[in-house]
């Protein structure tokens, strides 16, 4: 296996699970993967939050951890990197506001470059108009738009995944184990047991 360089964009109140899990899976097989944030630098951290569902007819939110990032958001140079991560949570929602994060985003899809995007982070993909006539799944009240995006909603189970070319989605974190295994396919990267 190619060890990848990944990309992943985070921020302030993105979904624990979502930046913390990933980040470590795929460390463990052997990529090599750097955090960014707008407007912070290596050695600073985001507060994370932790999403969960308990039968209200939304998510409940409490306090996460700190999570602390890995490179400059300034020094990013979207072409070298391999592939492009995107976690939901709330982050996204000001994150898609940062003119150079959507850029990023631009160059990974029109590079046809691997994007993992989870939750809410169809928020950022969305945004920077990289959806249209994609199948990506999200947490459910980001449908609209994604379909507003030209996007196709996929309306699957919390615990699965799909995957558009080198477009990996899902809903939300207890896909995890789908979404992180269709995107280390889509990378390319072989386990063997």
């Amino acid at each position: 296996m190619v060890a990848k360089k990944i990309l992943m964009l985070v921020g302030d109140f993105g979904e624990d699970y979502e930046i913390m899990v990933p980040f470590q899976a795929l460390l463990a097989v052997g990529h090599e993967v750097h955090a960014v944030c707008p407007d912070k630098k290596a050695g600073d951290y985001i507060a994370t939050a932790i999403h969960d569902f308990e039968g209200q007819q939304t998510y409940t939110e409490k306090p996460g951890h700190r999570f602390t990032l890995t490179h400059d958001f300034d020094k990013v140079e979207a072409s070298a990197y391999d592939a492009l991560l995107i976690p939901g949570g709330r982050a996204p929602e000001y994150l898609r506001l940062n003119e150079k994060l959507l850029g990023i985003v631009r160059h990974f899809a029109q590079g046809n470059k691997p994007i993992a995007a989870i939750c809410h982070g169809a928020q950022i993909l969305a945004a920077a108009g990289v959806l249209e006539g994609k199948r990506c799944s999200a947490y459910p009240a980001c449908a609209p738009e994604v379909t507003l995006a030209g996007g196709k909603y996929a309306e699957i189970a919390v615990t699965e995944a799909v995957t558009d070319g080198k477009l990996v989605t899902a809903p939300a974190w207890p896909a995890h184990p789908a979404w992180i295994a269709q995107f280390l396919r889509v990378l390319g990267t072989e386990i063997v047991l």
